[in-house]
């Protein structure tokens, strides 16, 4: 009995003394204080790439470019760094991309850290921006919130599978409307368009996995908050574990008419080690 109690006693204390794993944190300084962020293992081409970057200094003197109140604040265009006021931003990136790494259990929750990307119509495989990221701010949501995402979430896709539809049909005439359709946000005409194509819009979504909120995901949304029509659309790598307050404040600033905060809000970042 002596020597399995000794045993036992001699297993726990080797655990207790071997080191834990380290986690990849970095610290993101801004004019109004620092985020921190966790980087996740189950992603690891984005958290490799990130940290990478980080280290290199490639972020530095990067602005946050984009900033949508209730939705996310967006940084990493390298173009950024000498940008003049007012310049539109967004379309700086290095000379590579990175293939999805989608996690069911990676959510765009409120605190998200995630990978910025060019829309489904130029990019369909959902290549990762290997610089430019987002962090969630997001909101609360209801049940109703929720159904509503949903109903955006397939308006999106079936708008995509109808872009796909007139391309490869050639007509450009009705492809340049449904694009500007697009741009100007116009819902209830873009639901014109998509009803006059339904036969062929339907077959090609019900090709695709409809995409659902799981109850976990709605408890998520309705307690924490995010920005739910993300999910499985972007790869999310990581979270802000301290300084929310900071992207809140980042969130509320006036921005122009292309969501680039009027006050420039650079940043540095610092790779940070804990256990």
């Amino acid at each position: 009995m002596k020597q399995i109690f000794f045993l036992s006693a001699l297993v726990w204390l080797l655990g207790a003394c071997s080191p834990k794993a380290k986690e990849n944190i970095v610290a993101i300084h801004t004019p109004y204080g620092v985020i921190e962020v966790k980087l996740y293992d189950k992603t690891p081409k984005h958290s490799e790439n990130f940290m990478k970057l980080v280290e290199s200094r490639f972020f530095d003197s990067t602005l946050f470019h984009r900033v949508i109140h209730n939705f996310m604040i967006q940084a990493g265009d390298p173009v950024s760094k000498y940008a003049t006021q007012g310049q539109l931003l967004g379309d700086g990136d290095t000379t590579y991309k990175l293939a999805p790494e989608f996690v069911d259990e990676y959510l765009n929750k409120r605190g998200a850290l995630a990978a910025a990307r060019e829309s489904d119509d130029v990019n369909p495989k959902k290549y990762s921006s290997a610089c430019q990221f987002y962090i969630v701010q997001g909101k609360k949501f209801t049940d109703a919130g929720l159904d509503s995402a949903e109903m955006k979430r397939e308006r999106y896709t079936k708008s995509f599978i109808l872009i796909d539809i007139l391309k490869k049909q050639k007509d450009s005439t009705e492809l340049k409307k449904f694009q500007k359709l697009m741009e100007q946000h116009d819902v209830a005409d873009i639901y014109v368009m998509l009803a006059k194509y339904k036969g062929e819009v339907d077959a090609a979504y019900a090709k695709t996995k409809p995409w659902k909120l799981s109850a976990h995901q709605r408890e998520v949304y309705k307690t924490i908050g995010g920005s739910p029509h993300l999910d499985g659309a972007y790869t999310v790598f990581g979270e802000v574990i301290s300084g929310m307050y900071v992207v809140d404040k980042i969130a509320s600033m006036k921005c122009d008419s292309n969501d680039r905060p009027l006050k420039d809000v650079r940043i540095w970042m610092k790779a940070l080690s804990k256990k």
